[in-house]
């Protein structure tokens, strides 16, 4: 193996706590930091329009921290036909970092995402989107269901990368429906190596099975991991949280 995954914290529940009341705490910034000095590789932001937890100002604020991170990623995620595309704007405009942008097709009063993008009917929107993006020198990743056909058609518009959904993984039951939603997986990883798509995963993964999805489904280059991994750090802290993770992750390495 000449890689191994890297972590990326979601910190948008700590925003969420936060905004159930007006006295600034947790303080979503000093979150990210503790995560960093942990060891966590990069942070991930989703801002959605109606603020419900990472608010505009906080994507700027984290962006300004982690200029003192410079081996670290940033990475912004949304919906790019929403407000995604002003954030990419912005930070350029700022000269603030933003390493990642990660497209996905959620809609302005979805709970949480729920699926991928759709090929080929999403293939002309977002194409010069992608071309925008790659403008600023900034790498993009399409969220995308685990379907092995499609990766051709994520690489074609210009992706980067795909994110995985991995919710399929994380809900199965028994063994059986495991294993089988760790082949689609497993298929559609080899189909994006073969053209040269980089993939990245994250939904529910959580410390019971993210080391097993990973010895599963080759060429993983990150996760992007929040809800699980800031209701650990409830329990345990941000500290140890994140060192559980990288654990899980280094344990699906082991032995390589």
């Amino acid at each position: 193996m000449t890689y191994k995954t890297a972590l990326s914290v979601n910190v948008n529940k700590v925003a969420l706590l936060r905004n159930t009341r007006h006295l600034g705490i947790p303080d979503v910034v000093r979150a990210a930091q503790l995560c960093l000095q942990a060891g966590a590789n990069g942070i991930t932001v989703h801002p959605r329009s109606d603020e419900r937890h990472i608010r505009s100002a906080d994507v700027f604020e984290i962006a300004a921290m982690m200029k003192d991170w410079p081996d670290r990623e940033f990475n912004v995620e949304g919906n790019p036909f929403q407000n995604l595309m002003g954030f990419v704007h912005d930070l350029s405009a700022r000269g603030l970092p933003l390493h990642q942008c990660t497209f996905v097709p959620d809609s302005e009063d979805q709970f949480t995402s729920d699926h991928g993008w759709s090929f080929p009917q999403d293939a002309d929107k977002l194409k010069p989107l992608i071309d925008e993006v790659h403008a600023r020198g900034v790498r993009v990743s399409l969220f995308m269901d685990p379907i092995p056909e499609a990766m051709a058609a994520a690489k074609a518009v210009g992706a980067d990368r795909v994110e995985f959904y991995t919710e399929s993984y994380a809900s199965a039951c028994s063994e059986d429906q495991k294993k089988e939603a760790l082949s689609r997986f497993a298929q559609s990883a080899q189909a994006a190596s073969a053209i040269y798509l980089g993939v990245n995963a994250g939904h529910d993964l959580n410390r019971d099975n993210l080391t097993a999805f990973l010895k599963a489904v080759p060429g993983v280059l990150e996760v992007s991991i929040g809800h699980a991994l800031v209701a650990d750090a409830l329990e345990v802290g941000y500290s140890t949280a994140v060192k559980d993770y990288l654990h899980c992750i280094d344990m699906a390495f082991a032995g390589t």
